[in-house]
C-alpha cells in the first residue's frame, strides 16, 4: 500500500483529485507525514503520505494486458491501466486468470466474428489478446482434458455488460462443442440464452421485495411500476 513505499523528492506518483478522481504528479517536498505533490494539472497539493500511491513510471502509455506485469496494483494503477487500453478501443484486460471487461456501450463486431474463434481454438491462455474466447477456451479444455467440471463466474453491476460476455461465452463453448443447430431448430447456445429474461425475472423480483430497486424505478420516472 502507499504507506509502506518510500516516495523521495522526484518520486511519479498518485493523488486523489475531486475532479478526475486520481491525478498523477511529482513529489516535490516531504515533510514528515506531509508530502507536497506537483500534479499535471499544474496545481501543487499537500496530502498524508497514507493518501500518496507511486507510480510506475515503466508501464506503456497504452496500458498492459494484464495488469500482473504492472509494479504497483493499486486502485489508481489498475483504473489508469483500464483507462489507457479503452481509450485505444482494447476493453478486454486480464489480471492473472481473470479477465476484466469495459462496456463500450458500442457494437464491436470484431471482436465476436467466428474467425476470433478459430484464432482462440489452438492458441494457449494469454497467447493472444485478452478475450471471454480464451476463458471459455481455457475451461473447455480443461474439461475435456482432465474430466473435471468447469465453473466461469461473470459478476459486475447492473450495465456492465454481463450479459454481453455470457453470450460470447455461450457462443464459444457451442462452438467448441460442434453443436450445430439442425435446420429449422434453435441450437443449445440461443436455448440458453433465451432463458436469461426469466433469470433476470427472478432476481428482479427478488430486489423489488428487499427494496433494492426502489431508485432505479423512480429514476426511469414510472409513476405505476409492473413487472413485465
Amino acid at each position: 500500500m502507499a504507506a509502506s513505499v518510500s516516495l523521495p523528492v522526484g518520486s511519479l506518483v498518485w493523488v486523489e483529485d475531486p475532479d478526475e478522481a486520481w491525478i498523477d504528479g511529482e513529489v516535490l517536498e516531504v515533510n514528515g507525514s506531509d508530502i507536497k505533490v506537483l500534479c499535471t494539472s499544474g496545481k501543487t497539493v499537500v496530502v498524508k503520505s497514507s493518501n500518496v500511491y507511486a507510480k510506475d513510471a515503466e508501464a506503456p502509455p497504452s496500458g498492459v494486458d494484464d495488469m500482473t506485469k504492472l509494479a504497483y496494483l493499486h486502485e489508481p494503477g489498475v483504473l489508469h491501466n483500464l483507462k489507457a487500453r479503452y481509450d485505444i478501443n482494447e476493453i478486454y484486460t486480464y489480471t492473472g486468470n481473470i479477465l476484466i471487461v469495459v462496456n463500450p456501450f458500442r457494437r464491436l463486431p470484431h471482436l465476436s466474428d467466428t474467425h476470433m474463434m478459430d484464432q482462440y481454438k489452438v492458441a494457449a491462455f494469454g497467447e493472444l489478446s485478452p478475450h471471454p474466447y480464451a476463458v471459455a477456451d481455457a475451461a473447455y479444455r480443461l474439461m475435456i482434458n482432465e474430466g473435471v467440471s468447469q465453473s466461469i463466474l461473470v459478476s459486475g453491476e447492473s450495465g456492465t455488460g454481463k450479459t454481453e460476455s455470457t453470450k460470447q461465452l455461450m457462443r464459444y463453448l457451442a462452438y467448441m462443442g460442434g453443436r450445430a443447430a439442425a435446420e429449422g431448430s434453435r441450437s443449445v447456445v440461443q436455448q440458453v440464452l433465451e432463458s436469461n429474461p426469466v433469470l433476470e425475472a427472478f432476481a428482479y423480483v427478488y430486489l423489488l421485495a428487499a427494496g433494492g430497486v426502489d431508485q432505479e424505478i423512480e429514476d426511469e420516472g414510472n409513476e405505476d411500476p409492473d413487472l413485465t
